[in-house]
């Protein structure tokens, strides 16, 4: 259960239930805990990101391997809650691009994209190429749709 508490005079979610006897303590959990308790017919976890002080480099490159890290593990942990039987349907990745966050400002960087505030240049960070990558690899081939006919419209 999701509690709203006071933390540093802001309002925040909190789990106020004790880890379940799994001994789980990621998103598996998580969406475990959603579908055992509310028997949704599907579980999309619709953002899913961690913010860090992200900078460019010299070179250009933005090099963010704990971005890159925790998004490893956490869709590692969705994946064995799907293969568990939870009816997780999609993850989404929060966010595209850095931007201005209540809690941070623009102090923490939540984005694949690194924008350059004063030029709003867009830099594809090295997560954006992980988590690409990492997309088509998972990637399913498409099924034709049936046989086309040429010249039918």
């Amino acid at each position: 259960m999701l509690d709203v508490v006071e933390a540093d005079n802001r309002d925040v979610l909190r789990d106020s239930q004790p880890a379940r006897s799994s001994g789980r303590d990621g998103p598996d959990r998580e969406v475990a805990v959603v579908a055992a308790d509310y028997a949704p017919p599907v579980i999309y976890v619709t953002e899913n990101g961690a913010a860090f002080g992200d900078v460019r480099g010299h070179d250009g490159r933005v090099r963010d391997p704990e971005r890159q890290d925790y998004l490893e593990s956490h869709i590692d942990s969705v994946a064995q809650a799907v293969a568990e039987g939870v009816p997780v349907q999609g993850y989404f990745v929060w966010s595209l691009l850095d931007n201005f966050e209540w809690a941070h400002g623009y102090s923490k960087r939540f984005g694949l994209v690194y924008v350059d505030y004063p030029t709003l240049e867009r830099v594809p960070k090295d997560s954006f190429y992980w988590y690409r990558d990492f997309i088509a690899s998972r990637r399913a081939a498409p099924s034709p749709a049936g046989p086309v006919a040429a010249g039918s419209s």
